[in-house]
């Protein structure tokens, strides 16, 4: 079953694309829910709790069939799990909880990452030695959670249900060192390893590659996520800085980073070359 979050943010869709198909705008539904506006709203966007009465109502205004009806009421159910950030688990930052839920039943992620390896591609060894060197914003009592956490993130990519996976990594995080030598020729290692499975594809963009300068400095992460409703897959773009994240999930908002994933992969190195790559600079920390 997906995460709780993708179930709410599956619901809400289908929510607002019952009642668009029924030709209701915002103010015109609430009424059935006491005319909260903000309620609806963010209940489609799938940032409220849901109450199983509220879908109940709305469900009827809308006239949704039985069909559609018995799948919402099903998801409702269980779309306010609690207690699943405690424990090693809590040491995700608030605004990247999402994108954890968002990972887990996406059945397509790109990552575009600048300057570190991204998190579902480090060794243990690299996390370590990271999280050590990361300064005051690190604590020694949170990096064995920290790490805890990314290695059962890190799950997705070789699971027997694994998401097809691309990464655009720029040349500048895999020669920025992070660690010893030893810990740099295990990190590149372990990329060249997981750029064979079937479901990645993973591109290195060299210094010299020929593109915008502006679409090589901004990380970020896209996900797509099947839903069974009728309103069609979630698709989300996330972009972090230093301490928030944020989600962007407006069409135009997805299309331009589809466009700029694909001058971006039209840029980097092709998969074979790219692999080829990583090796010859494992070789220089021998």
């Amino acid at each position: 079953m997906p995460t709780p979050t993708v179930l709410q943010l599956q619901l809400g869709k289908e929510l607002k694309r019952l009642r668009e198909d029924r030709g209701l705008t915002l103010a015109e539904a609430v009424e059935v829910l006491g005319n909260k506006e903000t309620k609806l709203s963010r209940l489609e966007r799938g940032q409220s709790s849901v109450r199983t009465l509220d879908i109940q109502v709305l469900l009827d205004k809308y006239g949704a069939t039985d069909e559609e009806k018995a799948w919402a009421l099903e998801t409702a159910k269980h779309c306010n799990q609690r207690g699943r950030w405690s424990g090693y688990r809590s040491v995700y930052a608030k605004h990247f909880r999402m994108a954890v839920d968002l990972e887990q039943d996406a059945s397509t992620i790109r990552y575009y990452q600048a300057e570190l390896v991204p998190g579902l591609l480090q060794s243990e060894g690299y996390m370590r030695a990271m999280f050590t060197e990361g300064g005051p914003r690190v604590f020694d009592q949170s990096i064995d959670n920290a790490i805890r956490a990314r290695l059962e993130r890190q799950k997705i990519v070789d699971r027997s249900s694994a998401p097809e996976i691309g990464f655009v990594m720029s040349e500048s995080s895999v020669l920025r060192q992070v660690g010893d030598a030893k810990v740099m020729r295990e990190q590149l290692l372990h990329l060249a390893e997981v750029a064979t499975l079937a479901n990645v594809q993973l591109q290195i963009l060299p210094f010299k590659a020929r593109t915008y300068p502006p679409a090589c400095t901004y990380p970020f992460t896209t996900f797509r996520i099947p839903s069974p409703g009728k309103a069609g897959p979630l698709e989300f773009v996330y972009l972090e800085d230093f301490h928030d994240g944020r989600y962007l999930d407006e069409e135009d908002d997805v299309e331009t980073y589809s466009h700029l994933w694909a001058r971006l992969t039209g840029a980097a190195l092709d998969p074979v070359a790219s692999r080829d790559y990583l090796l010859r600079e494992a070789d220089n920390y021998l």
